[in-house]
């Protein structure tokens, strides 16, 4: 039987999420790729444990992680039976939907069918009666903002999930969400972004201010721009790697576009210099500004957590940092 850590909430630092009352880890984990059938059941039992126990409280799904589709919430379902039930109130659980799920009309996007079926669908899966959070996965420009927002209302009044959010949203569609939700009386709580050194216009081109002005939380996916942002690739590709086993998601020619190697490199250096792993850094850069309630990690190995967690064993970044940071990028 697993027990917890009885310190894992001492050097965790929480951060509230917007201006709503929830307070979520500046870590949180996600349960992509890495909980789907390529990962053995007690790796995956491994991390969750190591995560939990460094006070990582925040899990975050999809409908369609996997592969295949379905599968990290199906083995999330067994990881909850086996492990815990008896902390779910310590957790904060959330999922999403609208990319593809199943096949026909109702299995895609932003309909109210689609975003009430799947969460239903979900929930078994998870073996939970509710979740903390879901979100919309994807803007939907043919259907009206008012039914999808109208969707995530009533899943919130039905007691499906204690707060709703979106996630890819750009600046101008984010604020017209947050608007409707405002006035059916669900407040947005939190968008969800991909955003690092490497994708920065994600968030930089309005998104951050929309957010900070309507008192939403961000937490940002993909931190580590899929393994980019940190030493793995500066020496070439491993055969050990998932860009040289899995391309879906990182493509061996990423790594030479925009000269994002000689890039990683020179970031290294600065790193190095301030006596931190490159990943650590880029979660650091990430979370400098206060908009970013939290960052989301993927995990393959239990010490990759505890690396990252490391990060915040460093000063913050400082302004000649920062700038030295830029002038990198901008290369």
């Amino acid at each position: 039987m697993y027990i917890p850590s009885k310190d894992r909430y001492q050097n965790m630092q929480y951060n509230r999420c917007g201006r709503s009352g929830l307070l979520l880890p500046r870590l949180s984990i996600g349960l992509w790729h890495n909980f789907g059938n390529i990962t053995p059941f007690g790796v995956q039992q491994l991390l969750l444990r190591t995560a939990f126990d460094q006070g990582i409280t925040h899990f975050d799904l999809a409908n369609n992680y996997g592969p295949p589709y379905g599968e990290a919430e199906r083995n999330f379902g067994v990881h909850m039976d086996r492990d815990w039930r008896p902390h779910r109130d310590e957790l904060v659980i959330s999922t999403k939907a609208g990319y593809d799920m199943w096949e026909g009309p109702y299995g895609d996007h932003g309909s109210r069918k689609y975003l009430i079926s799947s969460l239903d669908q979900s929930l078994k899966r998870m073996h939970l009666d509710y979740v903390d959070i879901f979100y919309h996965h994807r803007p939907d420009p043919d259907t009206p903002i008012e039914e999808t927002m109208g969707a995530l209302d009533s899943i919130v009044r039905s007691g499906k999930a204690l707060y709703v959010g979106i996630s890819n949203y750009p600046a101008e569609q984010a604020r017209a969400a947050i608007s409707v939700l405002r006035k059916m009386g669900t407040p947005m709580l939190i968008h969800q972004v991909k955003y690092s050194m490497f994708v920065r216009d994600t968030v930089e081109n309005g998104l951050d201010t929309v957010l900070r002005e309507e008192g939403v939380g961000c937490i940002a996916f993909s931190p580590l721009c899929n393994g980019q942002l940190t030493d793995k690739y500066l020496h070439g590709i491993p055969a050990d790697s998932r860009a040289a086993h899995d391309p879906r998601y990182l493509k061996p020619e990423y790594l030479t576009q925009d000269h994002r190697l000689e890039k990683a490199a020179a970031l290294n250096r600065l790193a190095q210099d301030r006596g931190q792993t490159l990943a650590q850094m880029a979660l650091m850069w990430v979370l400098r500004d206060p908009v970013v309630t939290s960052a989301l990690i993927g995990a393959s190995r239990p010490e990759q957590i505890l690396e990252n967690l490391r990060a915040f064993d460093a000063p913050a970044l400082s302004a000649d940092e920062l700038a030295g940071i830029d002038a990198i990028l901008n290369r």
